[in-house]
């Protein structure tokens, strides 16, 4: 039974009787009010929330979805406007009065401790746990809290560092119903995971939702929304755009609301492909994840490496940029073998790598947006070690053109920007070092909205013009097929299939990845 299937059906189960009148708001937020400085993150923005009501809130990065998120947990203090919870007017001053009132967050960064057990996990930071406690009834109610949720096989004594990354969401999620949240509230919680981990995550909010309790969810999957939503809220720039039911709402008003500006067709068309094969890679092994691997990709194509978590897709793009020291196997490009196991050799053969992880790997966040677009040219602009500054500049600024980055942001920190225009600075670092080369990316558009995600994909095809073949893979199914022009399906570390473009559909590609037949190599 599919995941949508059983949220209508749960859905149902769980609506209020009675003579159809709305029940009251658990949460109401009227007027809220929020600026920096100069910026006004939030204006007069007015919300409620019924009790067993999923809701959605969408917008572009910037629109206000994370300013309205701390101010429900208490991270940030509206400027003006008010919030009733359960009916009552109050002042959510902290995170521990959040909790106190019921409204929790699982956030898209896990706050997990790795080396803890999982019941530790559940009750660390958790107001209701006295001094002095009965060990017995705290492990029960943690046991409570998971099997509502489907994890039954999630030992209380397990390490979270063993658990896979959907089943540390739903000890997350359990860490909430523990703390009696009446809220919860989700941001992008299956950004990283796998189709059937996201199944477990689905089957879970039928449950929180059938037990009355409301959820807000924020995601840029837009899929998910018609799937699992009641209700869809839009702010734009700050500002509350409109409120429907997601049932009449189809995709295209969707985006459209978000945008503010009429829908045009995400995915650029691609360029004619080419007949010479700029990356070729033949029997890629690594132990563990990866067996005897192959692709041929043509120069100025879009290459997707699709499968779930655990597939071995990410695995081959970083044995591509050198980051495996154990790969084994041939692989050229332009027709020059290249020496796997080594970064720098990787980038002297013409690959770059964009990381799926911009936080931690793809930018330095605490640099400016300058120093970033420059940091792999610094060598060009040296005499006797001294920079020419001036030149750095040009180029920073004819780059940040490129990439479609605000030319007066040169001088912003990169931790200020939105997730898409963080992205273009990775994507920045790589334009102009070379004329052409192979670019491998892992998650490209992770946690970008979709209006920044059509100018990342225009800057893919734009890479694509120059001559640059690109190698990539997404959790984003929808994103695979209307990208690539090329896909290569994997399933546990083997190769299941390789399609052209309009040669798959959705079904097909569910197919490879959850229950192939694989074809063993030749």
């Amino acid at each position: 039974m599919s995941a949508s299937r059983t949220y209508r059906e749960g859905a149902a189960q769980a609506a209020p009787k009675g003579d159809g009148a709305s029940p009251a708001a658990i949460v109401e937020v009227t007027n809220l009010c929020k600026d920096f400085g100069a910026v006004s993150a939030l204006r007069n923005v007015s919300i409620d929330i019924a009790p067993g009501e999923v809701r959605a809130i969408c917008g572009e990065n910037g629109a206000g979805k994370s300013t309205l998120v701390k101010i429900l947990t208490g991270v940030y203090r509206p400027d003006a406007g008010s919030i009733k919870v359960a009916g009552q007017p109050c002042e959510i001053s902290s995170p521990k009065m959040a909790q106190e009132l019921g409204i929790a967050l699982v956030a898209q960064e896990l706050s997990l401790c790795p080396d803890l057990s999982v019941e530790a996990n559940i009750w660390l930071g958790s107001v209701k746990v006295p001094l002095f406690h009965q060990r017995a009834r705290f492990t029960q109610r943690a046991r409570e809290a998971l099997d509502l949720l489907g994890a039954t096989r999630i030992s209380l004594d397990t390490p979270v560092r063993q658990l896979g990354m959907g089943q540390r969401q739903l000890v997350e999620i359990a860490r909430l119903l523990t703390r009696d949240a009446r809220v919860l509230i989700l941001d992008e919680p299956t950004a990283t995971l796998s189709d059937i981990e996201i199944e477990r995550i689905f089957s879970a909010l039928v449950a929180i939702k059938q037990q009355g309790r409301s959820i807000i969810y924020i995601t840029h999957r837009l899929a998910e929304v018609f799937q699992i939503c009641d209700t869809v809220t839009v702010l734009r720039n700050g500002e509350l755009i409109e409120t429907r039911p997601v049932a009449g709402l189809d995709r295209k008003i969707l985006i459209e609301m978000m945008l503010g500006r009429s829908f045009v067709e995400v995915y650029p068309e691609p360029i004619t492909i080419r007949g010479e094969a700029a990356l070729v890679v033949d029997g890629l092994s690594i132990p563990g994840s990866v067996s005897n691997f192959n692709v041929s990709a043509p120069r100025g194509t879009i290459t997707c490496i699709a499968g779930q978590v655990g597939s071995g897709a990410v695995d081959v793009i970083d044995a591509l940029a050198g980051l495996v020291y154990n790969a084994s196997g041939r692989v050229s490009v332009n027709g020059v073998p290249v020496l796997l196991g080594s970064a720098v050799r990787a980038l002297e053969s013409d690959i770059m790598f964009i990381s799926g992880d911009r936080a931690e790997e793809g930018i330095f966040r605490h640099l400016s947006v300058f120093d970033n677009l420059v940091a792999t040219r610094l060598g060009s602009f040296s005499t006797l070690g001294m920079l020419r500054r001036a030149g750095l500049k040009a180029t920073a600024r004819n780059l940040a053109e490129q990439v479609g980055i605000d030319r007066r942001r040169l001088s912003s920190l990169a931790d200020e920007l939105s997730g898409g225009n963080q992205q273009k600075l990775a994507f920045g670092r790589c334009i102009g070092n070379r004329k052409s080369g192979v670019l491998v990316m892992n998650e490209p558009t992770r946690g970008i909205d979709v209006g920044a995600r059509a100018e990342i994909y225009r800057i893919m095809r734009a890479f694509c013009a120059q001559g640059y073949t690109l190698i990539m893979t997404t959790n984003d199914l929808e994103e695979t097929i209307g990208l690539a022009d090329i896909i290569v399906t994997m399933y546990r570390g083997k190769l299941v299939g390789r399609y052209n473009r309009h040669e798959v559909d959705m079904h097909r590609l569910i197919s490879d990845i959850t229950h192939p037949v694989v074809v063993p190599a030749a």
